[in-house]
């Protein structure tokens, strides 16, 4: 059977994709992330996926490649990974009590043909007291996460509402990544365990 490569080193994005019953490999690519001059949020996002995947793509041309990209979008701005502890609470104070974007698109290649999808959802942040944002930086969690801070984590707590895909928001859209996987012939439910049939 064709092998599932999943083109990032993302802990979060490796445990939706085993959340959904496959078996795969972790290749990270290695891609130059910097945004192209005039380049909207959108645009940039769908571009790294694609990119992701088919870096990985083009050494393994046997595989399914998944690649994946998440911005945090407040207006037009992408708000990155924080740089440092100072950079973390600068951002969680410009999100405190504001509605923002999440876009995360993933991207399949197989084949040769590279298909990808875009999920925006929006989250809005209860208002952040200056402490409980110290004391979440000092916790460390919002080190490596773009926007400075994980939902599926102790940020959580921070999430007033959400509209649209929670696992897009974590780094990898369920729905969409069955369907692109179910375009490609490798529909994820043909890898479910069948416990009833093997009950006497």
């Amino acid at each position: 059977m064709t092998s599932l490569i999943l083109a990032s080193g993302s802990p979060r994005r490796a445990e939706l994709l085993a959340q959904m019953g496959l078996a795969f490999e972790v290749c990270p690519a290695d891609v130059d992330e910097t945004p192209v001059a005039g380049e909207t949020p959108e645009a940039y996002v769908a571009r790294l996926a694609r990119e992701k995947a088919l870096a990985v793509a083009a050494a393994r041309p046997d595989a399914r490649v998944l690649g994946a990209d998440t911005s945090v979008v407040l207006g037009q701005e992408i708000l990155g990974k924080p740089e440092g502890p100072e950079q973390a609470v600068a951002t969680l104070a410009r999100l405190s009590g504001c509605r923002h974007r999440v876009l995360t698109a993933v991207a399949l290649v197989h084949r040769g043909e590279c298909r990808s999808r875009l999920v925006a959802t929006e989250v809005v942040f209860r208002p952040l007291t200056r402490s409980e944002i110290e004391a979440y930086v000092a916790s460390g969690e919002p080190m490596d996460k773009a926007g400075s801070y994980g939902i599926q984590g102790l940020g959580g707590i921070f999430v007033k509402e959400l509209r649209g895909s929670y696992s897009a928001v974590v780094g990898l859209p369920l729905l969409e990544t069955a369907g692109l996987l179910a375009d490609a012939g490798f529909p994820v439910w043909t890898n479910w365990p069948r416990s009833l049939e093997s009950r006497p």
